[in-house]
């Protein structure tokens, strides 16, 4: 018999539950901001469910459901639920007795509609990035996948959908969902009470840190670091994380004196590394296919840290970063100007401190991860209470 939703658990856990659902639960570099949306949770509990266990779910919830009954039937029950949303007999899912389904990324709320409707239960999809901008994502296909298939039912009957930035909800409306749907709710960034210290490099360096795909722009900041070199400029640039374009990045930084791929590295050790850089660089672009930010994890990180952050005039990044205040922008995809703003920090240390200060200062009035996770679980709250009406 599966107990009522205000029951409490054998812990002792009173909260009400909802289903949290991410197809691949979870990669690796996406735990830190997708923990971040429920750590100000005190009235709703989230139960994480998903297709595929990556090992990123163990650091999620000790629990983790996954879709389908093991062994080989799983297999044939998690194709029958993504191709044509049959729910399987395991887990049972309503006995969890969720008030809600929170899906991340678009596709994964197409997938989720099936279970929001068997269980009769409200849908809310958060949307990131590229899950908004991506034309491949909303064009028509002589095989339309799942996305396309269910879309227009998606807009329909979803309750509400979280923008992590005006740019995404901006583009979302153009794309036909419901304005009055779209909710803007940043993503959250942990701060310390105390400004951490900042040590000083024995080697000054910028620093990159994300996936190495085009929409990072992670190519043009090594144009930028050729020029500077031209210059005579001495500073060294370290870019921190993986990605299919890694190869090619690596081919591009030669003959560059001072560039380091370390890969990637563990949270405490990237603040360590944020501290000790001259600025963050976010040089973010949009990509051939569309494929843009939302709100870049790393810059609200870098802001939180302390840093000085040199970012692209591009998608949400203007949305946290205001120009000369608490850092600085540049048009995206212009290694030129992105050197003279590189440049400009090198030769201004009581500017670069004071952009440092200015946007710590930013990241805890506007993007502290407790406050913009209480914001979500208000508007999940809303949704459970105006669907029981």
């Amino acid at each position: 018999m599966s107990r009522a939703p205000s029951e409490a658990s054998a812990d002792g856990d009173a909260r009400e539950r909802i289903l949290v659902y991410r197809h691949r639960l979870a990669p690796l570099s996406e735990v830190g901001f997708l923990r971040r949306f429920y750590v100000g949770f005190e009235r709703l509990q989230p139960v994480w469910a998903g297709c595929r266990l990556e090992p990123g779910a163990a650091m999620l919830t000790t629990e983790p459901l996954r879709i389908g009954r093991a062994g080989p039937l799983g297999t044939l029950d998690r194709a029958l639920f993504k191709e044509f949303g049959v729910l399987p007999p395991r887990p049972d899912l309503r006995a969890v007795a969720p008030r809600l389904v929170h899906a991340h990324f678009g596709r994964g709320g197409a997938l989720a509609l099936p279970i929001a409707r068997a269980l009769g239960i409200p849908l809310v999809v958060t949307f990131l990035g590229g899950d908004a901008t991506k034309e491949t994502h909303y064009r028509r296909h002589l095989l339309p996948h799942v996305f396309e298939r269910r879309l227009p039912a998606l807009q329909r009957e979803a309750a509400l959908f979280v923008c992590v930035s005006e740019f995404i909800r901006e583009t979302l409306a153009a794309r036909g969902f419901p304005p009055e749907k779209l909710e803007v709710i940043h993503q959250g960034v942990e701060i310390e009470d105390e400004e951490p210290a900042r040590p000083a490099a024995e080697s000054p360096y910028f620093l990159f840190a994300g996936r190495f795909v085009e929409k990072k722009g992670a190519i043009h900041l090594l144009g930028a670091m050729r020029i500077l070199e031209g210059r005579g400029v001495e500073a060294g640039l370290v870019l921190i994380g993986d990605g299919p374009l890694a190869p090619a990045l690596k081919e591009e930084a030669k003959g560059l004196k001072r560039v380091s791929f370390p890969g990637w590295v563990a949270p405490a050790a990237l603040r360590g590394w944020m501290r000790g850089a001259l600025a963050v660089c976010v040089p973010s672009v949009t990509a051939r296919s569309g494929d843009s930010e939302g709100l870049p994890n790393v810059l609200v990180e870098a802001m939180a840290e302390g840093a000085a952050v040199v970012g692209s005039r591009e998608a949400g990044i203007p949305e946290a970063i205001e120009h000369e205040k608490t850092g600085l922008l540049v048009p995206p995809g212009d290694p030129g100007a992105l050197a003279d703003a590189l440049q400009s920090v090198i030769e201004a240390p009581a500017r670069r401190r004071q952009l440092g200060v200015a946007a710590r200062a930013a990241a805890l009035a506007r993007f502290e991860a407790k406050s913009q996770s209480r914001r979500l679980e208000r508007a999940l709250l809303r949704v459970i209470e105006e669907a029981s009406r």
